[in-house]
């Protein structure tokens, strides 16, 4: 069992994850993504230091890459060619971290799970926390023997456009949006560029910074509860979370699964997709 310290097996501590180096069956994945604004590269912050062992993760070549829309999910059988060829099996035990707040390594987590691996779990506080306690790095590439992984996808944790649009008129899903409030509120600038303002009528927001302690680990149980609960979330209700482009939905998503809220399904599109000029209202 990966757990510590939560009521699921979503998460690991940096004590844990040292503890279990070099583990026969354990694969350690860095996911970090960055904003194109943001101006950094992901892949060379990787080589430059990486915890021992992790092979890396490219959030927007592992992806859909035949739509114009950022980082959607890819086809089934390109991330199991992508995760053969990282050394990731059917049978590996998965940490993912990242360097940059664990946004994506939420999503990482998310696409495990829902191309059907659930031996899936997050370092909490990822690699800031990693390096804060002076946890051990390299530079190496790793060399990683291929294993077979069959992705097996379920649809049931994705939401599209269309299914986004019935639910307008059907109100059976809760939809909650992790962007900042001045985004969701249209009182700042869209990041997107070409992206109209606001936010999908009739959601809720939470941003998800709200869920992480300034070290970037996950707040207590009770009190992710609490703000779950503030920003207008029913448990008993299915929800549908949402962002820019599909990366931070996934922390909000991680959020209600160590609360024990497991019927969770992220927008892959989000914002990204729902605010090009088109057929999708927007609220302001």
């Amino acid at each position: 069992m990966m757990a510590v310290d939560t009521e699921t097996k979503s998460l690991v501590s940096t004590e844990w994850l040292e503890a279990h180096l070099g583990q026969p069956d354990l694969r350690i994945v860095d996911a970090t993504y960055y904003l194109p604004m943001q101006n950094k590269s992901a892949r060379t912050e990787y080589d430059q230091r990486h915890i021992p062992g992790a092979v890396f993760f490219d959030v927007d070549e592992i992806s859909d890459t035949s739509t114009d829309l950022p980082h959607m999910l890819p086809p089934a059988d390109k991330f199991g060619s992508r995760m053969k060829k990282l050394g990731i099996g059917d049978g590996s035990r998965i940490v993912v971290y990242d360097g940059n707040g664990g946004i994506a390594a939420a999503r990482v987590w998310w696409t495990f799970r829902i191309f059907g691996h659930r031996d899936v779990a997050v370092l909490d506080g990822g690699l800031m926390k990693w390096m804060a306690e002076d946890r051990p790095l390299e530079d190496l590439p790793p060399a990683p023997r291929e294993r077979h992984f069959t992705p097996r996808l379920d649809n049931t944790m994705v939401r599209s456009k269309q299914q986004l649009l019935d639910n307008l008129k059907s109100k059976r899903e809760q939809v909650l949006d992790a962007r900042a409030a001045g985004r969701f509120n249209a009182t700042e600038p869209e990041l997107w560029p070409g992206r109209r303002a606001g936010h999908i009528p009739g959601s809720l927001n939470l941003p998800y910074t709200q869920l992480l302690r300034p070290d970037g680990t996950f707040l207590p149980v009770d009190q992710l509860r609490a703000k779950f609960a503030a920003a207008g979330i029913d448990p008993k209700q299915p929800v549908v979370t949402s962002c820019g482009s599909g990366i931070t939905a996934a922390v909000l998503a991680l959020g209600l699964d160590l609360i024990g809220h497991r019927d969770v399904a992220v927008y892959d599109g989000s914002w990204a997709e729902w605010g090009l000029p088109g057929d999708t209202p927007v609220e302001p």
